[in-house]
Order: structure tokens, then C-alpha cells, then sequence
């Protein structure tokens, strides 16, 4: 009944088992795929992040960009005040006491019309005045854009694509006040069409034009912003404990291949179509200019164009961003970072998973050890019971004929007497080793070492086994090496441990009718003992558990030869207590041999223990 009871739970555990095991697995493909939306979230959630950064690193540095332009300009008042290039003059020093980039423009310089022609005057910066000088040969498309619009005789177009030496310019108008233009033109017939709509007889307005008086021109320095002005707002928006996550690049907008950042070389791995995120920069805000200047009060709601503000078109079609500034990731990219992160996410959940199998097996594992300990403890508790019945019942019996009369001649009564005696040295034996092994489970498997000789101790040991070793009917043969150095040995222990292995050959391997004890010293330090038989050996499958306790063998459970299965585990215990070895050597049909290595007693101390040696 116990044996089925006992098969059900192990069928329910396996199905347990395989129930945990199939949750596991459903786990795991649950888990990648949350882990895997969670990287697609944290993927959009890094582009944000980034392309915000960039958006206001771009603001930052147009405002900054557009601040040291706009105080570069006069006011309006100043011009009333003073002549045209003394005011130029005028604002730049103020710019430059109070400005935190004053080596931001490499060239200033101001371009004024006279007559069909337009002459240019260039910051001194030795001498802080605007000086008349030639148009740098640089900016001699500049020049030819202005001169067309200037033989236009109107603001025209605003500047086309110029070309890469030109990007770095930034022009700034200055239109004189609204006044009457020539004659009624277009605009006159489209008015009086509405005034014969309303039937209003009032004259048409002449139609208002603009012109420029001069052009204040600004030519950004790209080295200083390389090494001054960009790093810093990198740093500000990108910078994490002094280093940058990302790598950077700026380049023309409109020209590519033309570098500004880190330098103006040719990367090796540009990044180019591969960024992470990009923006362009370089983009002045002229409303901010104008405001500054105080040109947007007047009619229309306030962005009147009195006091020589310029015209709508000019307002509300922002210069663009002159420069592409790309940004890439220093792992490769954002995908790149997203899918680190996503394998070490599923590299920590199949560790995880794969420790809770492991747990699982192990628990299997540890649950049928204890098991089949368990099940070896009841065989041990039956078979320790039977040996225990078998001496007493021997002689409870031999006691019993003896009181009753039974025997009567002296032969007899000295047959009962040694029935008595081996029964009871069996008896004793038996309990020896129980009481052994609780010692050895309890930590005290051996007793004070002394300095002990082997000789004396085989002598003993072959001395108290020589009943057993005569029912072997085996021949004994012993071999042992003069002037064996001494061992610090428990002597009791040790005439166990070997009685144990001589016990174990009389009663396995006496069918070879041989049993050999040789001790040597291979090396002064190492006393070996061996122990052999001519048995018919140890099968190989046993080997590596004759040493568990309560362990035996197919052969002495089917030939029923009496013992406990704690021998040869007391054995190894007492050898390794003394810091030593025990090792087997056994092959089917060829016999069986145990080698006892034991450390000897250093030598230096060897003198001081020659008269305790016994």
C-alpha cells in the first residue's frame, strides 16, 4: 500500500514538474515580447528625448546668434543723432564691452550705395572705426546680388543660395521711411475698381515703396563657434559627468561635404544620413533683431513699419538654418544602445528562467536523494535490526539450554561458551560501528592523535580480526617496510578503519583465498597501508557509492552476507579526519584493492616524539 502511495506522489510531482515547466515557457515568450514593446517604446521615447535637446540646443544657439548680431546695429535714434558709420562705429563699441562673444564675427563691415555703385566699409578692429576698402574677393557674389537689386531701385528678392564661403555672412538691411512711389501703377486700377464698387469718388493713394539705404554685413567666425561657442551648448544640453554621449557633426545645409565640427577635414565615418537626430542651426531670428531695434511699433497692430523697419515680406520669411548639425550615438546609434539594453533585459530574464529550472531540477534532484536516503535508512534500521536479533537470539538460546540443563558434558558447555563469546564480539562490533558513525554525523570521528607506528597498529588490528580471518580460511599475507616514519594518528581509529577493510576482504573476497596488507613509505611524507583480495572485485557501476553510508552491493544483498553498509564510509571519514586519502582499485574477476595514505609526522618533530611512539 506504502509502495503505491508512494508511486502516485511521484507520478503528481512529475505532472507538477511538467505543469511548472510549460508556466515557465509561457513566461518566457511573454516576457520577450513585453520586453521587446518596451524597447520599441524606449526607442521612440530616446528619439523624443533627443530631437527636444537638439531643438533646444538650436534655440540656444540662434538666439545667442542672433543677440550679438542685433547689438551690432544701431538704433534708430542713433542715426539722427550721428552720421552713418560713426553710429556703425558706436554700436560696435558698446558690443563689444558688453558682449560674452566678442570673437564671434571675424569681419564686420557696412555697405553703402552711391549711385551705381555700392561701397563697402570694414571694421578696423585695431582702431574700432568702419574704413573704406575693397570688396574681398570672397564675397563678390554678395556683392553682385546686391548690385542687382540696387539697379532694381527696390528691396527685391532676399539673398539666394550663396555659395560655401559666402554661408557664413549675415546681411542686414536698413530701409529708409515709407513714401509715395511713381505715378499710380498697377495698384491704381485694381483701387478704383473698388471705388467704383463703393461708389466713392475720393482719388486713389499712390502705392508706398521702400528702399535700402545701407546693409550692415556680418561674417561669423567658424573657429571660435568650433571651439568655443558650439562645445559649451553641447555641453549644457549633451554632457553627462564631463563627456558626451553622442558624436557630433556639423556641416553646410546646403553643401554636405563641407565640415564645420569637430573640424573642417573629412571624417572617416561621417555621419551624414546614419544620425540618430539632426537640426539645423544658424538661423537668425530677425524679429528678435528687429524688436531689439524697436522697428515693430507703429500701425497694423503694432508691426507698423514706421521708423525704417523693413517690409513684411522681409519679417515673415525667416532666414533658414544655414548649418546641419547630425548627431549619432557613441555605441553606433539609438538602435544600437535600444538592443543592448533589450538583449541584457532578455539575458538577465533567461538567467532568471533558467535558475528557476535549475532550482526545479535540483529540487527533483535533492527530493530523490532523499528519497532513496530515506528508503537506505529503513533498509539500514532492518538490517541493523536483524543483525541485532541474530547475536541475541544466539544467545538468549545458548543461555537458556545452559540454565535448563540441556547440556551436560564439559565439551559442550565449551561449545556453548564460544557460541556465546563470537555472538556476543559480533553484538559488540555491531554496536561499535552505529555508535561510530553517530560520532563521525556529530563531528567526532577521531579522538587525541599521537604519534602512532604503523607496525604496532596492522599488529593489533591483524591480532583482533584473526577469528574472522580464520573462518575466511584465506591466506594472510603481510609485508611491511622497516623504519616506516610514525604517523599522528588516532590508534583506535586507525585499527578500525583497517579492521573494517580486512573485515570487508574476508567476507567478499574470500573465494580468492588471499588477503595482503603491505605498508610503505613512498616519500617521507606519506605512509600508505594497501589492502587486496583475489576477490571477484567491485562492479564498475558501484564504485563511486561504496563509500555512502548504508550502502551495499547486489552481491551481498543476493549472497545475504550480514553487515550494515556503514564500514567503509567509517572508513573514508576516519581518513580524512587524519588528513589523508582513501582510494580503490578494482576490476571484475581480478580481486579488489584499498590504499590508505596518511601523513607522517613532520620530520623536525620526529625527536621529540621517538619515546612516546608505541
Amino acid at each position: 500500500m506504502d509502495i503505491d502511495k508512494n508511486k502516485r506522489y511521484a507520478r503528481l510531482s512529475w505532472v507538477f514538474v511538467a505543469v511548472l515547466v510549460v508556466l515557465l515557457a509561457i513566461l518566457g515568450v511573454l516576457q520577450y515580447r513585453w520586453i521587446g514593446e518596451v524597447s520599441v517604446a524606449d526607442r521612440q521615447r530616446l528619439r523624443a528625448s533627443l530631437q527636444a535637446s537638439l531643438q533646444r540646443l538650436s534655440q540656444d544657439f540662434n538666439s545667442e546668434l542672433s543677440t550679438a548680431f542685433a547689438t551690432l546695429i544701431p538704433y534708430p535714434a542713433q542715426f539722427e543723432e550721428m552720421e552713418r558709420i560713426e553710429a556703425y562705429s558706436s554700436a560696435h563699441q558698446q558690443w563689444k564691452s558688453s558682449s560674452p562673444h566678442t570673437r564671434l564675427f571675424r569681419r564686420l563691415a557696412v555697405a553703402v550705395p552711391e549711385k551705381d555703385t555700392i561701397d563697402l566699409f570694414i571694421l578696423n578692429p585695431t582702431s574700432g572705426e568702419y574704413e573704406k576698402q575693397p570688396w574681398p574677393k570672397e564675397w563678390d557674389g554678395f556683392h553682385q546680388r546686391l548690385q542687382a537689386r540696387l539697379n532694381d531701385e527696390g528691396p527685391g528678392p532676399r539673398m539666394s543660395q550663396p555659395s560655401p564661403g559666402e554661408t557664413n555672412l549675415i546681411e542686414m538691411p536698413r530701409f529708409n521711411r515709407p513714401e509715395p512711389g511713381p505715378g499710380p501703377g498697377p495698384g491704381f486700377a485694381r483701387f478704383n475698381r473698388s471705388t467704383r464698387d463703393r461708389k466713392d469718388s475720393r482719388p486713389p493713394m499712390p502705392p508706398m515703396r521702400m528702399r535700402e539705404m545701407d546693409w550692415f554685413l556680418a561674417e561669423v567666425d567658424p573657429s571660435y563657434v568650433r571651439t568655443s561657442m558650439l562645445p559649451e551648448l553641447l555641453t549644457r544640453h549633451f554632457g553627462a559627468q564631463g563627456k558626451l554621449q553622442y558624436q557630433v557633426e556639423v556641416a553646410l545645409r546646403d553643401y554636405p561635404d563641407h565640415f564645420l565640427f569637430p573640424d573642417t577635414t573629412t571624417p572617416a565615418n561621417p555621419i551624414g544620413k546614419n544620425a540618430d537626430a539632426s537640426v539645423t542651426i544658424f538661423d537668425i531670428t530677425f524679429d528678435q533683431v528687429m524688436r531689439r531695434l524697436g522697428l515693430f511699433r507703429g500701425r497694423e497692430g503694432g508691426r507698423g513699419r514706421g521708423n525704417g523697419g523693413p517690409p513684411p515680406n522681409f519679417i515673415q520669411a525667416p532666414d533658414r538654418g544655414r548649418w546641419l548639425l547630425s548627431v549619432r550615438h557613441n555605441a553606433g546609434s539609438l538602435e544600437a544602445v535600444v538592443n543592448q539594453a533589450r538583449w541584457r533585459n532578455l539575458s538577465v530574464t533567461a538567467g532568471i528562467l533558467l535558475l528557476m529550472l535549475a532550482a526545479i531540477a535540483a529540487l527533483l534532484q535533492f527530493t530523490h536523494r532523499a528519497q532513496k536516503l530515506a528508503e537506505v535508512q529503513m533498509e539500514f534500521v532492518a538490517s541493523v535490526s536483524h543483525e541485532l536479533r541474530t547475536p541475541l537470539a544466539v544467545i538468549r538460546t545458548a543461555a537458556h539450554n545452559l540454565k535448563g540443563g540441556v547440556v551436560s558434558s564439559t565439551k559442550q558447555v565449551q561449545r556453548y561458551g564460544t557460541l556465546i563469546v563470537d555472538e556476543s564480539e559480533r553484538l559488540t562490533t555491531i554496536v561499535e560501528q552505529v555508535l561510530r558513525f553517530a560520532n563521525a554525523k556529530a563531528g567526532r570521528t577521531i579522538a587525541q592523535q599521537t604519534p602512532t607506528d604503523i607496525r604496532t597498529i596492522i599488529d593489533e588490528t591483524l591480532a583482533s580480526t584473526s577469528t574472522v580471518l580464520d573462518d575466511s580460511h584465506c591466506q594472510i599475507e603481510t609485508k611491511i617496510e622497516d623504519n616506516l616514519p610514525p604517523v599522528l594518528a588516532d590508534p583506535n581509529a586507525l585499527k578500525h578503519a583497517i579492521q573494517n577493510l580486512l573485515t570487508n576482504a574476508a567476507k567478499y573476497g574470500c573465494e580468492g583465498g588471499w588477503i595482503g596488507i603491505t605498508a610503505s613509505s613512498p616519500d617521507d611524507a606519506t605512509v600508505e597501508i594497501r589492502v587486496a583480495d583475489r576477490g571477484p572485485g567491485i562492479p564498475a557501476e558501484e564504485r563511486n557509492q561504496i563509500f555512502d553510508p548504508f550502502f551495499r552491493g547486489r552481491r551481498a544483498v543476493d549472497d545475504q552476507i550480514h553487515g550494515t553498509g556503514l564500514g567503509l564510509n567509517l572508513v573514508k571519514r576516519i581518513i580524512d579526519a587524519h588528513k589523508g586519502t582513501v582510494t580503490v582499485h578494482s576490476e571484475p574477476g581480478q580481486g579488489t584493492e584499498f590504499v590508505l595514505r596518511i601523513p607522517t609526522v613532520p620530520a623536525e618533530q620526529r625527536d621529540e616524539f621517538a619515546h612516546p611512539v608505541s
